[in-house]
């Protein structure tokens, strides 16, 4: 057996740069790094969209309250946001409007149960929209999640098949120094440090944006119980 300078020397004629243990590995490890190295890009890029969207959002939800709450008339702020809008809250607006004026239009609001029927289509379809924006909000969150709960059992697997290859190694060339068993154990270890690599950011990112959406989701809620209340009581005053 070699002794401890013979073996450091082995060792050194050995490149454990990062190409050279993606390129050194066996092919199940290769495809488990290229499996991870996509998944932590694509959290990145789930990660970035994800900041700039949030941000966008809420800019809109403020600017939209402010012209809310400026003492206009609803009519006239349907209007200027007309068919297409922009943000959640203006398309939980537009709907809600859309619903309300399809039944004064039509005299929809003559008797008590008429009014009560229009307050509820009018609250259903405001939630309605809430669902249906929240679900484009909250799109990727799962892969974020999956990510973040499943690359390190991937990369821990990466790692227990490179081990095994080092076993095979000593057993196929009945030598245990360390310039036989150093290599393979550095590719195993190479996976999971890809493996948390990709799983650290995506479950941070995953817990910060799950509570980001959550108040968003708040907010819009607060809106649309507070809209509904500003039409009952257009309701009242027709009565």
């Amino acid at each position: 057996m070699m002794d401890a300078a013979q073996a450091s020397s082995a060792l050194a004629h050995h490149d454990l740069s990062v190409v050279s243990l993606f390129m050194s590995a066996d092919l199940v490890v290769k495809f488990v790094m290229l499996v991870l190295l996509a998944a932590s890009v694509g959290c990145w890029a789930v990660i970035f969209e994800k900041a700039l969207r949030l941000r966008r959002l809420n800019a809109a939800a403020a600017d939209f309250e402010e012209s809310f709450w400026s003492g206009g008339s609803l009519d006239t702020l349907f209007e200027q946001i007309g068919k297409t809008p922009n943000d959640p809250m203006s398309a939980i607006f537009a709907a809600g409007m859309r619903e309300w004026r399809h039944a004064t239009d039509r005299g929809l609001t003559a008797s008590g149960t008429m009014r009560a029927s229009l307050q509820q289509r009018v609250e259903r379809v405001m939630s309605l929209s809430i669902n249906r924006e929240m679900g484009e909000v909250e799109k990727y969150m799962t892969f974020l999640a999956s990510v973040g709960s499943t690359a390190p059992f991937l990369g821990l697997f990466g790692t227990v098949w490179g081990i095994m290859n080092s076993f095979t190694a000593i057993a196929n060339t009945n030598n245990t120094s360390l310039s036989v068993v150093a290599p393979g154990i550095a590719e195993a270890l190479f996976a999971t440090a890809l493996g948390l690599l990709a799983a650290i950011p995506a479950a941070v990112a995953y817990n910060k944006f799950a509570t980001d959406i959550g108040r968003y989701s708040d907010r819009l809620e607060a809106f649309s119980v507070e809209f509904a209340a500003i039409l009952s009581r257009h309701l009242e005053e027709r009565s």
